[in-house]
């Protein structure tokens, strides 16, 4: 098998939301995958899940040629460890390291849901605040913009700018929410599994590197910064030394 063959064997992480979920696939036909639902814990589940998945798809790590990881947004903690996992898998085996965002992911799984009847696509990515992490896509999965912080009352609004009253998809682990804000807009609905983990990022990456477009050196991607109190006197943020 060589790099750049349909059948490569490509290892998908996907930590960045509520679960940690990891697929093996030959090019974009899926081995074996697995996910646990958990917003904490990544790091002692990750490797585990790896190897059984790993084992069931009946691949050698040394045969990996391709490793791809939801940069987010999503949860900090999650992102981080999926990220630095898969960099050192990558370098571990030598297989390339590619790098998807948790929209990428959802929209490249929702295209091969969107094909009969195409319609344009909104991705909700969840915050775990009351706000939303949004991008739209066209039916083929190309972005129609940049990824935006809304909040549900003004979800509308946006919708209405970005694409009018068109029939709309709703996809991610936000998309329920999303769905209820946008109860209002004619022609919604959700896709049938909104949340595709590890599957959608397999196939995100490997979308990136049929169009030229991959990312070969991921950073994690954060629409804020996280929520992190530093420790300091009366509470306040401590310097840093120079």
């Amino acid at each position: 098998m060589t790099r750049g063959d349909a059948g490569q064997s490509v290892l998908a992480i996907d930590t960045a939301g509520s679960a940690c979920s990891v697929a093996v696939g030959l090019g974009e036909s899926i081995l074996a995958h697995q996910r646990i639902e958990t917003l904490y814990g990544q790091a002692e589940a990750l490797l585990p899940l790896v190897d059984r998945v790993m084992r069931d798809a009946g691949q050698e790590p040394l045969g990996l040629e391709i490793v791809t990881v939801t940069v987010g947004p999503g949860s900090f903690t999650g992102i981080r460890v999926g990220l630095a996992t898969a960099r050192g898998i990558a370098l571990a085996t030598g297989a390339r390291l590619i790098g998807v965002t948790s929209f990428s992911a959802a929209a490249a799984s929702a295209a091969h849901s969107n094909c009969s009847n195409p319609r344009l696509l909104l991705v909700s990515v969840e915050s775990r605040r009351e706000d939303l992490y949004i991008q739209f896509f066209d039916p083929a999965g190309d972005p129609l913009g940049r990824p935006a912080v809304v909040m549900p009352f003004a979800l509308g609004d946006a919708t209405s700018a970005a694409i009018g009253t068109r029939p709309l998809l709703i996809a991610g682990d936000a998309a329920h929410r999303a769905a209820a804000a946008l109860r209002q807009h004619r022609q919604v609905s959700l896709l049938e599994d909104p949340a595709p983990g590890a599957v959608g990022t397999l196939q995100a990456g490997l979308r990136l590197l049929r169009l030229g477009k991959a990312d070969d050196a991921p950073r994690p991607l954060y629409l804020r910064p996280p929520d992190v109190t530093l420790p300091g006197r009366l509470g306040k943020p401590s310097r840093t030394p120079k």
